[in-house]
């Protein structure tokens, strides 16, 4: 299925399903046209990932600047301004480190949040404004059902991104996303 204007449907990527490169480098490419979402985030949220690149993954400073450049330039539209007000007042996200992303998908309209911390989201406190929350795996998984052979095709143009096949890509994505690793698998026998 590909979502139109008429027809869109839209995630807010947290920080945590945005470092680790292969998982940050599936989810966008799903958002490429054809694309299957559309991808959104903040400014608090790209400063959550510029900060885990730098500690956790020892990327430079340059490294860094680079992946935020290149993300928003190709998705211009991903930004999502967030009024301070806003995130002091949701007051059922019980993590106050949280409730910024939130606040990203009120202002946007966006259907779910992607995160791999869906226990940080309360559903009845996302259910009062309408949001879902699904971890990556989830949200891979029911797109692979909603399209599998675009799915694929977009797996393809990953690995010949970086001189590689599916199954590389497939397999730096096992840890992150385990069930539509097996999925894919199970599909590609």
């Amino acid at each position: 299925m590909i979502f139109t204007q008429e027809n869109e449907y839209s995630a807010v990527l947290d920080a945590c399903v945005l470092v680790p490169a292969a998982l940050c480098d599936t989810l966008l490419r799903l958002a490429e046209e054809p694309a299957l979402y559309r991808p959104l985030w903040s400014e608090q949220i790209m400063a959550e990932m510029a900060k885990a690149l730098k500690i956790k993954l020892h990327r430079t400073a340059g490294e860094v600047a680079y992946r935020r450049q290149e993300m928003n330039a190709a998705f211009p539209e991903a930004m999502v301004n967030v009024p301070t007000a806003l995130v002091k007042a949701i007051e059922c996200i019980p993590d106050a480190g949280d409730r910024h992303v939130l606040a990203a998908a009120i202002m946007s309209h966006a259907n779910v949040i992607i995160t791999q911390n869906i226990k940080h989201f309360p559903k009845d406190c996302l259910d009062e404004y309408g949001v879902l929350c699904q971890t990556a795996d989830d949200f891979l998984m029911h797109q692979f059902h909603l399209g599998s052979q675009l799915m694929l095709d977009k797996l393809d143009d990953q690995g010949a991104g970086i001189s590689r096949d599916r199954q590389y890509v497939i397999s730096s994505l096992k840890k992150s996303v385990p069930g539509f690793v097996k999925l894919v698998e199970e599909h590609s026998l």
